[in-house]
């Protein structure tokens, strides 16, 4: 595995996927399986081509589920932490804090699912495009009218900064992946709180910025979502065993 120039991630997988029931009635959202695998093994996956050593994981909800699966993991290093009660994205990566050691890192929603683009990875991407002197978060987004009832959460500024769409009307939808730097945090209540409000700082003060995923990226919220992104990826690996 290559050294990348983001080594240390979180993965948010603590949340219990209400929607996705009945499928998350046993498993956490991030066990669901897609193709056969687990939906957080890809990201995983992705993490350690990327370059990425250790990637921090909170758990609450049918924790010991993904305490199980995440043993027989040997790259990247595991590191759990366990949320007795849950402290929503921006708590649970604040817990945390102290890990990073004031470098960037990626943090990825449990159940983003992605497919890069033709030429880089979508983590090298973000990575190449972080600027610190520029930017606090660095956003991955997609465009919305390309997702079955995307929500236009953003628009992108000629020079990147990225504009949060209060009414939903914006041309992208956030993916769910994007580099942070620890002081985004700085003065940041404790317990639970919605990450959000960081991104929603860090654009007033001009450090939010925003890259245009050039691959596929796939929405799952609800059972019909489910359906039609394991059709997706079954039907890629077909093709993909057709070919001589």
């Amino acid at each position: 595995m290559k050294k990348g120039p983001v080594e240390r991630a979180f993965i948010l997988a603590a949340g219990r996927g209400t929607r996705l029931r009945p499928f998350t009635d046993r498993i956490p959202k991030p066990m669901v399986r897609i193709a056969g695998k687990p939906i957080i093994d890809y990201a995983l996956d992705a993490l350690d081509a990327a370059g990425v050593q250790d990637v921090v994981v909170n758990l609450n909800y049918k924790g010991e589920v993904l305490d199980s699966h995440l043993k027989s993991r040997k790259k990247p290093k595991i590191i759990l932490s366990w949320e007795k009660s849950l402290l929503d994205t921006g708590g649970g990566v604040r817990k945390t804090l102290d890990f990073f050691q004031n470098t960037p890192f990626y943090i990825l929603n449990g159940d983003a699912l992605w497919q890069d683009g033709p030429d880089v990875s979508a983590l090298e991407r973000l990575a190449g495009t972080w600027d610190p002197v520029r930017m606090d978060i660095l956003l991955l987004l997609h465009p919305a009218a390309r997702i079955p009832d995307g929500s236009g959460d953003y628009d992108l500024l000629d020079d990147g900064q990225a504009r949060r769409s209060s009414d939903k009307t914006g041309a992208l939808m956030f993916a769910g992946i994007r580099i942070a730097h620890p002081r985004v945090f700085e003065g940041s209540p404790e317990g639970a709180f919605s990450f959000l409000t960081l991104m929603d700082r860090a654009q007033e003060n001009g450090r939010l910025y925003g890259l245009i995923h050039d691959g596929l990226w796939h929405h799952i919220s609800t059972p019909g979502d489910l359906a039609r992104t394991d059709a997706a990826f079954r039907s890629v690996t077909t093709t993909a065993q057709d070919v001589p």
